[in-house]
């Protein structure tokens, strides 16, 4: 059974930063490509920042480009969201998430396994 635990949400000021981590178990975490995705109550889910297993590709939101870093640890099961200068509208529960991507990162679709979430709460 495949299964997800992130860790790293908290409550953060605008312009501070959170290392996401989502660690996975029951799957070799290579066979998949793993996104982040966040989502408000009430609102559907949407893609953070994706990568892929294999051929290095990524996506990245518009509204985290640049400020965004996906990385993944295949030894350790392990994928990583790094966010820089947070805002408030970062403000969601973001949940580990094996997708589906388009050639060179162009889109990311989630698809089956998904974690619990972690909180994040940027305020001022």
């Amino acid at each position: 059974q495949a299964h997800f635990v992130e860790s790293g949400g908290g409550r953060v000021q605008p312009g501070g930063s959170l290392r996401l981590s989502c660690v996975a178990s029951g799957f070799a975490l290579d066979d998949y490509q793993i996104g982040w995705f966040r989502q408000d109550p009430g609102k559907m889910a949407d893609g953070v920042a994706c990568i892929s297993n294999r051929f290095g590709s990524e996506y990245h939101a518009n509204n985290v480009a640049g400020r965004s870093t996906i990385s993944r640890d295949n030894a350790k099961n392990t994928v990583y969201l790094q966010m820089d200068d947070l805002r408030p509208d970062n403000t969601a529960i973001y949940y580990c998430v094996t997708v589906g991507m388009g050639l060179s990162g162009t889109y990311c679709d989630a698809e089956k396994y998904w974690g619990q979430g972690t909180q994040v709460i940027v305020y001022s």
